[in-house]
């Protein structure tokens, strides 16, 4: 188990590229059950969760290997894992996006036994919705032991509303529907680029999928899907955190890489701070920060609102703002496990339900710290990077569930940080 260590105030300038993103790449992945033949992703990081999602699969029968250039190739061979159909805890449990391989699995092989998932410690996620699509489509679920085991003697095309909005859950009866027989339309459907990025993927396999970035998505069932040569949307989580380590340290930044139009709420809320942001042509993005920001308030909303996962990051800018910020947290309203942390820094947080007020201070004091999910881990960095002295990070496995070498980008745009072992 490593620690961080950053010694803060330390300017970061320089360019950076931003990867592909980890929230598309998963679902895409589970995805290639579906497919007949092999698939070539460019853009899927190196990093933990792509690494637990590639045994996930390979226990269920695939053939996934980094190729020459650096693309994912995954291949199931058809007729050959029908009696594989099982996702185990020991690989579940350590992230939520596991449990896309239901739709998948119960769509090729007509049965799925998916242990319920893990992931980050961020507030209640039940699968509820993703198991009532599912019966929609004709399946038969039950829950016995943690597991999840559904069959289906071949879906059919039905109509379903999600009763809220679910990223994994859309995913899921998305996936599910492209060979079910017939029509299937799912009502308030997540709208996020990464749902839009594995439809464009299931669309180029041959499936059938209109309505992609509304909340109406009608999609008609296909008899097969082959295999795709495929690059995945760079990842605007990423690019928001690098976006606000700019900001945060009044540093000058240029982010290369980037979907501006996949960032308008980050982007919009940083100008507000005081942040100044230019684009420099298409995917190329310049942060340059200021030695005053101005408090403001935000709400975390299914996309294209402020997104939960840029909530910690904002938090962490916050803290040092003229004035009293407020944040309010409509995703997942427990997820301020890191107020406490960044208290322990000299940050003046309330937390009163799903609200956290933020009464900016001068500064911040580096002092241990202990990282409690994937985006409050990055928050801590990026108060660790302006705080007076030193801040140790423990618990950064986290970390690198979400992030590819993190404290190596950092430093090579200035900061003063590093990874040591206990």
């Amino acid at each position: 188990m490593d620690r961080v260590i950053i010694e803060g105030g330390h300017r970061l300038e320089g360019c950076v590229r931003i990867n592909g993103a980890k929230n598309a790449a998963l679902p895409i992945m589970a995805a290639c059950l579906l497919l007949d033949g092999p698939s070539r992703i460019k853009g899927i990081p190196n990093i933990v969760d792509i690494k637990t999602q590639s045994e996930i699969l390979r226990n269920l029968g695939g053939e996934i290997k980094r190729l020459e250039d650096g693309a994912l190739g995954i291949m199931f061979r058809d007729g050959e894992n029908e009696d594989k159909f099982t996702a185990p805890y020991e690989l579940v449990n350590k992230m939520r996006a596991s449990i896309c391989v239901l739709g998948p699995l119960l769509s090729k092989r007509r049965k799925a036994r998916v242990s319920y998932p893990g992931g980050c410690v961020i507030g209640q996620r039940p699968v509820n919705l993703h198991i009532k699509g599912l019966k929609a489509l004709g399946a038969h679920i039950e829950t016995a032991e943690g597991y999840i085991h559904a069959t289906a003697n071949g879906l059919k095309g039905g109509e379903f509303s999600f009763a809220a909005k679910t990223v994994l859950g859309t995913c899921n009866i998305m996936t599910a529907a492209v060979l079910a027989e017939g029509t299937t339309i799912i009502e308030n459907a997540a709208c996020e680029p990464e749902v839009q990025d594995l439809a464009n993927f299931l669309n180029r396999a041959g499936a059938r999928i209109s309505g992609i970035g509304e909340s109406r998505l009608t999609i008609e069932g296909v008899k097969q899907l082959h295999g795709v040569d495929y690059e995945i949307i760079p990842d605007r989580i990423e690019a928001g955190t690098f976006m606000i380590a700019s900001a945060i340290t009044q540093g000058d930044v240029t982010l290369e890489h980037v979907r501006i139009d996949h960032l308008g709420a980050v982007i919009d809320k940083l100008k507000e701070t005081g942040v100044e942001i230019t684009v420099k042509k298409g995917d190329t993005i310049r942060v340059q920060g200021n030695n005053t920001y101005h408090a403001v308030d935000l709400t975390t909303l299914p996309y294209p609102g402020m997104p939960t996962d840029m909530q910690a990051q904002f938090m962490a800018l916050l803290s040092t703002a003229e004035g009293r910020s407020v944040i309010t947290e409509k995703i997942f309203p427990d997820r301020f496990i890191h107020a406490a942390e960044l208290r322990r820094m000299g940050a003046d947080i309330h937390v009163e339900g799903s609200c956290a007020f933020i009464q900016g201070t001068p500064s911040l004091s580096g002092t241990h710290v202990m990282v409690s999910d994937l985006r409050a881990g990055a928050g801590l960095v990026l108060a660790g990077l302006i705080a007076k002295g030193t801040t140790h990070i423990h618990r950064v496995y986290h970390l690198d569930r979400g992030y590819e070498q993190l404290e190596k980008r950092l430093s090579d745009l200035g900061a003063i940080i590093k990874r040591i072992p206990y």
